[in-house]
């Protein structure tokens, strides 16, 4: 008998991976399909942050700062392991946006949304104060703000993760091949990973393919409703350019911004760049012109200029912004656009987005699938936390020190790392280990064969690079012998 779904949603990317958890959470039977590797694309290779985006509201798009600037909040309520907060320093550059102007965006970036948790804006006198030890002695002022980091990629898989347990069908390395429409439904021919066809019913479909947003769209062999631009964001990894768990935000000579970010304890974040990408979306990297544009970015405004031969990673990302005509890639909308086309069975396209809005973005997916089939029903995700989050109302170094009493054994560093990732998940992935010799094979960088089986069995890991790269980033800290050897044994 073929297997029947209210929803299908077409890709494990963040969107649908909030779209998927939302909807199986309203009473929707659900099926996700993704034909790589939850948070493949776009959604592992952000720059990593929950912000309201400053330089949006030289844009005036205040209504999508001011969503983000809610849902900052939001996420640090439901995922405070893998979401924290992080302030962010920006130096002033009297030839860039006057001290007036900043300061005035600032109040705004204040007030627009209610803020819980996070400390305001404040003007900082570099000469005094020890966030102007890493910058050019020229630069004697500036401003600092708050903003949030977040883990991406297992911000997808924690969503995934959470739609599976209330019931969804959660299915990667499967391709979306084709659907034929009637008006009750969609007929959907998938493709596994081995070459394996099957077939399925669904009353409602979404599409959220992410780049590939088109390539799904004329799949379904319904008219596109919209197009999209590819637009490419390129990050590189430097050693840590200085001290402290502050980020820097450079304006820089064409107007753009640059983060320089603490990442992974050893190293900064540079990005990102603003480029039209041609072509497959899977061919996405950092070129060598985009790694040059940003070291001479930091080496700009740092004391330590910085050159591309001290690279020890890059990635990029290519965003599908919603094509709204505009000549300029850093002044296209970031906001999300839905288009529900109702010929027919729905079908609803998902253009453009950004992390932050993501669970903004899946409830208004959600209430239009349901208004649609007649399968209305309240919202909840913005009170539900999700795996790994819940403290029992300890803060996050509360619950790290219950581990340590719990574990001793366990190495700090080693600890840490497991609470950032796997929260209050912890004790369900460490079961009745007892020391380390308990855990298996060291495989490097502290990753143990015990978690490598915990990613396999519950994450849908099954690639060393989706272990190493993805779930955990690991990579970074490995040698390329250890690397290697990991490929080999997985």
């Amino acid at each position: 008998m073929m297997n029947a779904f209210d929803l299908l949603v077409i890709g494990g990317g963040i969107n649908g991976a909030g779209i998927a958890r939302d909807a199986v959470g309203r009473g929707l039977s659900t099926c996700l399909v993704e034909r790589g590797d939850l948070a493949g694309g776009t959604s592992s290779n952000s720059s990593k942050l929950v912000h309201g985006g400053l330089r949006y509201l030289e844009h005036y798009e205040f209504r999508l700062v001011r969503e983000a600037l809610a849902e900052r909040e939001v996420l640090l309520r439901i995922a405070p392991h893998i979401v924290w907060p992080m302030r962010f320093v920006l130096p002033h550059r009297a030839e860039m946006r006057p001290r007036w102007l900043i300061r005035a965006g600032l109040f705004l970036y204040d007030h627009l949304a209610r803020r819980v948790s996070l400390p305001g804006a404040e003007s900082v006198d570099f000469r005094k104060h020890p966030f102007g030890a890493p910058l050019s002695p020229a630069i004697a002022n500036g401003f600092a703000y708050s903003d949030c980091w977040v883990e991406d990629s297992r911000l997808v898989v924690l969503n995934a993760k959470d739609a599976a347990r209330r019931g969804a069908s959660i299915r990667t390395r499967t391709s979306f091949v084709d659907a034929a429409r009637e008006a009750e439904g969609w007929t959907v021919r998938l493709r596994a990973e081995n070459g394996t066809e099957e077939t399925l019913r669904c009353k409602a479909l979404v599409n959220a393919a992410g780049p590939w947003v088109m390539a799904a769209q004329d799949q379904t062999h319904a008219a596109r409703a919209g197009n999209v631009r590819l637009i490419r964001g390129s990050h590189i990894v430097l050693p840590a350019l200085y001290e402290g768990e502050q980020a820097y935000i450079l304006q820089n000579d064409d107007r753009r911004v640059v983060f320089v970010i603490p990442y992974q304890g050893r190293f900064s974040l540079v990005g990102t760049t603003d480029v039209p990408h041609e072509g497959d979306a899977a061919t996405a990297h950092c070129t060598p012109e985009e790694a040059e544009y940003l070291c001479a970015a930091v080496s700009r405004q740092f004391r330590r200029p910085v050159t591309p031969d001290q690279v020890v990673w890059s990635y990029s990302g290519v965003r599908p912004l919603y094509d709204d005509g505009t000549d300029d890639p850093s002044a296209i909308t970031r906001d999300y656009v839905l288009k529900l086309d109702e010929a027919g069975a729905p079908l609803l396209s998902i253009y453009g987005g950004k992390i932050t809005t993501y669970r903004r973005l899946a409830e208004e997916a959600v209430e239009k699938i349901g208004h649609a089939l007649g399968r209305e029903a309240p919202a909840w995700t913005a009170g539900a936390t999700l795996p790994g989050g819940e403290f029992g109302g300890r803060d996050l170094a509360g619950y790290e020190a219950e581990i340590a009493t719990r574990y001793p054994w366990l190495p700090a560093p080693l600890r840490a790392r497991l609470v950032r990732a796997y929260g209050s998940e912890v004790p369900a992935l460490l079961g009745e280990a007892a020391s380390m010799a308990d855990l298996g094979q060291d495989h490097g960088a502290g990753l143990t064969q015990r978690e490598v089986d915990w990613l396999q069995r519950e994450e849908w890991a099954r690639t060393a690079e989706d272990i190493l790269w993805r779930r955990s980033r690991l990579g970074l800290h490995m040698t390329p012998a250890q690397r290697e050897a990991f490929g080999k044994a997985i």
